[in-house]
């Protein structure tokens, strides 16, 4: 089971080996999209974590223990699909191919599970429709 997380440190969590802990501890795969840290200061990550369910429900635990704030992804990243015009500008500038357009009628297609948070959606998209809250 994989799935995409938000991890808020406190000051007092930043200096914390916390994904060495993942891997180690919880055996958990860690693939870390983002990330801006600021020793002794704060710092967020997106990271991509894969486990089974007991395993990944341990280290959430885990983390939350360590006063790291964890914020499934999808919740974070919101597009009003039913105001879009499917102009493609968006699919222009998107890296991972989260955004394109696929199908017969020539209407976006959305992968939230390919998103890696990168904000260029949200400059890019003439509507403003992206709505990306990655920072603090």
């Amino acid at each position: 089971m994989s799935k995409k997380y938000i991890l808020k440190f406190r000051p007092s969590a930043v200096e914390e080996p916390v994904t060495y802990c993942l891997i180690k501890e919880y055996d958990i795969r860690v693939n870390i999209l983002r990330a801006e840290i600021y020793p002794g200061k704060s710092g967020i990550m997106l990271v991509e974590l894969d486990a089974n369910s007991i395993k990944l429900k341990q280290a959430i635990s885990f983390l939350q223990h360590k006063d790291i704030e964890v914020i499934p992804f999808e919740k974070r990243i919101h597009l009003e699909i039913e105001k879009c015009v499917h102009c493609g500008a968006c699919t222009a500038v998107c890296c991972t191919s989260a955004l394109s357009i696929l199908n017969e009628k020539s209407e976006l297609v959305f992968t939230p599970d390919k998103c890696v948070a990168c904000g260029l959606c949200v400059k890019a998209c003439p509507l403003q429709l992206f709505q990306l809250q990655f920072e603090e």
